[in-house]
Formats: structure tokens, C-alpha cells, sequence
């Protein structure tokens, strides 16, 4: 109140411009204590249990390393939850040990195919690795640890990665013969209650920390009634937390499809480049071709029809048999096969999504889709979607038009005009960046180009940003 207290002059007259200066300097005073006090007033409170000395809203400080949405802190989990499931690699599949695949930080041995070199330019070779189509967990964790848009201060993030391997943990009990739900529970439980002690998930209820999954959706929605997978996504504790998954629940607004891991890991953007122009420029005597095996156990099995209009098409179809986990192991094989052919069919598999969809479209084949589901209502961050974009890219065919005879593949195909294959090719090629878990280090593929990790931090921290005004007011 003394900065406030003006005793009136004697004569005001004369003392006028005095007293104008003296106000001046006294308002602008004012406007500065008000900022310094707002400045360092502490965040407003958030229901349910936020640590008061959290920020509520972290600063922007990515601007330096070009992530300008914001950065990415990665948890430091007790090692249960994620290294100390790789040491059971020999036990995590019933057929065949994931440790070759889990290798190398999750891109698993460089591919040593026999004929590798007569299938792929000899510059990028070095490339190639045995990747597993269930490794992406691992694989996203190492690439985020050196990640340029990571963080090592949480103060300073936007969003917040769990780097549990959720698909190991519930994987290797999916075939035990004495394996109980309790078993495959157990494990996402146990991570739920470290998560749910931590400041910065109390802060939001998780609402900026997301999480990679590399088994697909289903396998961790087990029934009620008990039946397969484990049940970590219908646990209460994970239902603001967004996963980013191989295989989406297309009503599940937190599930978030992302690309199968194919076998293909550049450190470059001239990597990428020379593979595109590869694949541009590649003799495609095949009409169409398919890689994989019939289901002959399911009645109206559709990959055995499948397999018979690719037989009925003569030299126009090529067909890979990948039974016996003959496409994991030489996925060359399957890499060959897609080389040659200007579209690749994409029937569901065991699910409705398939690493053989990436595979194509990595190999610059056109992909024909028989469900929606496989690839429309999955990879929005990843592919065009909505009927004015999807014919770019892609060849969609009515299942049971084909299946009553109304229709046959080759007809579809064949009745497609060149210059349009040739645009649809096109289009695919310059998508192949954004479909790749590089081997890059901390400055990525370099160039401006992004990698599947990059688009996913570009959506995580949009997807935070939008949904940040509403968490706030729970």
C-alpha cells in the first residue's frame, strides 16, 4: 500500500506532469509483480492424486533437435518387464526359438539367405536382418532410447513411452499346456502397479503415456469367460493409456494400428532412396502373386481359394507355400516373390491384419485387400484412408463376389489400365519410408524423411495435444 500512497501537492497545477510520470512507473510496476507471480505459481491440481511438484504442463524445449510437437521420455522399468524377457528367448515360441529374431536389438541376425545377393542390390544387403513380425516391441524401445525427440528429463516431456514387452510376457504362455489366465496376467499386473505409483501417470491418469504392442489386439482381450490371451487391455488401470499395436480393435478408440516389423532396417535416407529406385525399376512379369498357406482346418477356407484362381491363372500368378514358418525363416523367398509381381493378394491371416501387407508394399507390389479391416480401418497414421484415397495405393475385391464366381481375380487385375498400375506402384514406392523400423541412431534416416518410430512420435504427441483440455477437466 506505501507504493500506492500519494499525498496531494499544494499546488497540483504545477505538479501535473510529475504526477503522470509517478503513475506510470507505479502501473508498470504493477504489471511486472502480477507476471513474476503467476509465473512461479504453482500448477493447478488434477483429480485423482496429482504430485504437486509436477509441472502440469511441460515446456517445449524441442525446438533445437526438430521436435517441435513436443519430446518423448522413455521409463526406466524394472527389468522384469522388458531385458529379462529376452533372456527366455528360447522359450517364448512352441515351434522355434525367437532368439535369432530378438537379436540386435530386436531386428534380429543379418539375413544370410543363399541367393540374397542375386535378390537384393548389393549396397544394401547389410540392410536385411531376420526380423520377427513379433518384435516390434523390442525394436521400438531401442530405437526410442536414441531417439532425437527423446527425453532423459520428465519435466520436459509431452508424452510418456512403457517399454513393457507385453507380447513376450502374455506370448509365452499362450502355448503352455498348464498355463492359467493368473499366468498371463500376471506380468501386466505387476507393471500396472509400478506404473500407477509414478508421478507423472498420476498427473494425467495416463492420458500422455502410450505403449507398443507386438502381439495383435486380440491376444490380450480374453473373455470373460476365460478362453484365449491374457486380459490386459480390459484391465481398468490401462484404459487411458493409447496402444500402439500390430493389430488394432477397430472400436477401441486407445488401440492405434502400426506396421508389422518386415526385414528390411536402412540407417539412411540414400538406404531408402536406392531401395526405391530398385524397386521402381524391377521387371514385373507376374500379374499377381500370393505368399502363404491354406487354412485347410477352416471350412470356406479363402486363402484355399485363393491359392486356386492363382493356379487357374497360369504364368500371370506366382505362389509362395509358407507352411512350416518356411516365410519367417526365408523371408528372401518372400521378398522375391513380391519383386516380381505388380499386385500381391492380402487376405486375412489368423487375424485380419498380416506382415505380408508390408512385405508387399515394401517389395513396391500393390497390395489387394479382401476385408477393410486388414488395412483401412488399421493404419490411419500410416496409409491414405477414406474412399478417395485408399484406390491410390491399393485394389479392393468383394470376398464373396469372388467367392460365388461373380468375379475372378485375374479379371479385376488384368482389367486395370497401365498407366494406372504404373501410378498405384508409384504411390506405393514413396510410402515405403514410413512403413520401415530404420537402424538409424539418434539423427534418424536423416534428409527430412521419417520412419514408422518418427510418424509414431509425430501422432503420439498430436494425439496428447488434443486430448490435453479434456483430461485436465476430469
Amino acid at each position: 500500500m506505501a507504493a500506492m500512497y500519494r499525498p496531494d501537492p499544494a499546488n497540483p497545477a504545477a505538479r501535473r506532469p510529475r504526477l503522470v510520470v509517478v503513475l506510470l512507473v507505479a502501473f508498470f510496476a504493477l504489471q511486472l509483480l502480477v507476471f513474476l507471480a503467476f509465473r512461479g505459481a504453482p500448477s493447478p491440481s488434477v483429480p485423482g492424486g496429482p504430485v504437486a511438484h509436477v509441472p502440469e504442463s511441460p515446456r517445449r524445449d524441442g525446438e533445437d533437435s526438430g521436435c517441435v510437437g513436443g519430446l518423448v521420455y522413455v521409463y526406466d522399468l524394472p527389468p522384469v518387464f522388458n531385458e529379462d524377457l529376452l533372456s527366455l528367448c528360447d522359450v517364448l515360441a512352441p515351434m522355434y526359438s525367437l532368439c535369432p529374431y530378438l537379436a540386435n536389438d530386436g531386428l534380429g541376425f543379418p539375413a544370410k539367405g543363399a541367393n540374397l545377393s542375386e535378390i537384393l542390390p548389393a549396397e544394401l544387403v547389410g540392410s536385411w536382418y531376420s526380423s520377427d513380425q513379433f518384435a516390434l516391441e523390442h525394436i521400438v524401445h531401442r530405437r526410442l532410447l536414441s531417439h532425437r525427440c527423446r527425453t532423459t528429463d520428465p519435466a520436459l516431456a509431452t508424452a510418456f513411452f512403457v517399454p513393457f514387452y507385453a507380447g513376450l510376457a502374455v506370448g509365452r504362455h499362450l502355448w503352455a499346456a498348464n498355463a492359467t489366465d493368473a499366468d498371463r496376467d500376471r506380468d501386466c499386473l505387476a507393471l500396472l502397479s509400478w506404473l500407477h505409483a509414478q508421478p507423472y501417470y498420476k498427473r494425467s491418469n495416463g492420458w500422455d503415456h502410450f505403449i507398443a504392442l507386438g502381439r495383435i489386439t486380440w491376444d490380450f482381450r480374453r473373455s470373460p469367460d476365460g478362453g484365449w490371451g491374457g486380459s490386459f487391455l480390459l484391465m481398468p488401470g490401462l484404459a487411458n493409456i493409447t496402444r500402439l499395436v500390430i493389430e488394432r480393435d477397430p472400436w477401441d478408440a486407445m488401440d492405434i494400428g502400426i506396421p508389422y516389423p518386415t526385414s528390411f532396417h536402412p540407417r539412411t535416407a540414400a538406404d531408402v532412396r536406392g531401395w526405391q529406385r530398385y524397386a521402381s525399376s524391377r521387371s514385373r512379369p507376374k500379374l499377381f502373386a500370393f505368399a502363404g498357406a491354406p487354412r485347410s482346418a477352416i471350412k470356406g477356407d479363402f486363402r484355399g481359394l485363393l491359392l486356386e484362381e492363382c493356379q487357374a491363372a497360369g504364368n500371370a500368378c506366382g505362389a509362395l507355400d509358407c507352411g512350416e514358418g518356411r516365410c519367417i525363416k526365408q523371408n528372401e523367398l518372400v521378398m522375391q516373390l513380391f519383386l516380381g509381381a505388380r499386385f500381391c493378394l492380402q487376405p486375412r491371416g489368423d487375424s485380419f491384419t498380416r506382415r505380408s501387407l508390408f512385405d508387399c508394399m515394401v517389395a513396391g507390389a500393390v497390395p489387394v485387400l479382401f476385408w477393410r479391416r486388414s488395412a483401412y480401418r488399421q493404419y490411419g497414421w500410416y496409409v491414405p484412408v477414406g474412399n478417395d484415397q485408399e484406390g491410390e495405393w491399393s485394389v479392393f475385391i468383394d470376398r464373396d463376389e469372388l467367392r460365388t464366381g461373380n468375379v475372378t481375380v485375374r479379371g479385376v487385375l488384368a482389367a486395370i489400365p497401365e498407366a494406372r498400375v504404373h501410378q498405384m506402384s508409384k504411390r506405393v514406392v514413396e510410402m515405403i519410408p514410413k512403413l520401415l523400423y530404420s537402424a538409424a541412431g539418434k539423427e534418424g534416416l536423416g534428409d527430412g524423411m521419417k520412419d514408422a518410430v518418427d510418424v509414431m512420435i509425430d501422432g503420439m504427441v498430436r494425439r496428447v495435444a488434443e486430448q490435453r483440455q479434456s483430461w485436465r477437466r476430469l
